[in-house]
């Protein structure tokens, strides 16, 4: 199926799904808004390859074979060829719905329009567009290129070609796939995970349990991988409150309202790993 990708927004996710995609052969093209953030997106891509080259999970004519498929850009316009557009910006309705719009004129009749949002209904996203029936969500995990997952998410109007070329894509990719049907906010897995942080984060702040504590519990009474509090220090403090403030905000349900210490160390930047602090230091 191999074929081109759109990938919009180089950052932690987009570059990530850059880099599976262009390893399974596919033709990408990188965007930000500047120079600067597609070189550190690409920066990134090459430690993630030469990472795997060093562990002898790829050859070192991969690397070189790999970054050659990616092509980065500034222009929205360089999407105009692509079979598949994956939008993968800041988490904020406005911000992707300008991006849907400018993607809506810009894309070819039959392109699939992908957005890796974890918490916004797609439907929402689709409406801005006038073909909400090729919009879809392909949620992917960071860091994407050592996550097997991805999170199918229908909209109201997503047809079944829409999804079924998705679920093509994720696959050849190496993603194994999970369909959400009906795309509440925070779909399945930010909604389970959402709901988990928010408890465990009134758990430390009340002083129930230190937060080392608490993950340990988790990963030995669960069988978890890692705990939620060093999950949310992986994703980003900040990821994480916007997620659940987003659910929510749609849901009204007060168990997905974000405890006053994450939205205190999100104004005093403690964001997680990115930051070096969050509720571990690192």
């Amino acid at each position: 199926m191999a074929g081109r990708l759109a990938v919009i927004g180089a950052g932690l996710m987009g570059s990530g799904i850059a880099q599976v995609a262009a390893q399974a052969g596919w033709q990408v093209t990188l965007r930000d808004l500047d120079d600067a953030a597609t070189g550190r997106g690409l920066a990134g891509i090459r430690r993630s390859l030469e990472k795997f080259a060093a562990k002898g999970t790829i050859g070192t004519n991969d690397v070189e074979a790999t970054l050659a498929r990616i092509s980065p850009t500034t222009e929205l316009e360089a999407a105009a060829d692509a079979d598949i557009v994956v939008e993968a910006v800041f988490e904020k309705i406005e911000i992707k719905h300008e991006v849907f719009r400018a993607l809506d004129k810009i894309c070819k009749a039959d392109a699939v329009l992908a957005t890796n949002t974890s918490a916004i209904p797609v439907t929402q996203i689709a409406a801005v567009t006038d073909r909400p029936e090729s919009v879809v969500g392909t949620h992917f995990f960071s860091p994407v290129p050592m996550m097997k997952l991805c999170e199918l998410v229908r909209g109201y109007r997503t047809s079944d070609e829409t999804l079924a070329t998705a679920r093509s894509f994720a696959e050849e990719v190496g993603k194994t796939v999970v369909v959400v049907n009906r795309d509440i906010a925070g779909f399945v897995t930010t909604r389970l995970i959402a709901a988990l942080v928010v408890e465990a984060v009134k758990l430390v702040e009340s002083g129930v349990v230190s937060a080392e504590d608490l993950d340990t519990a988790c990963k030995l009474g669960f069988g978890h991988a890692m705990g939620p509090l060093a999950t949310t220090d992986l994703t980003g403090v900040d990821v994480l409150m916007h997620a659940a403030k987003n659910i929510y905000t749609d849901t009204g349900d007060p168990k997905f309202f974000p405890p006053e210490l994450l939205q205190r160390m999100v104004t005093a930047g403690a964001l997680g790993r990115k930051s070096g602090q969050g509720f571990y230091e690192y």
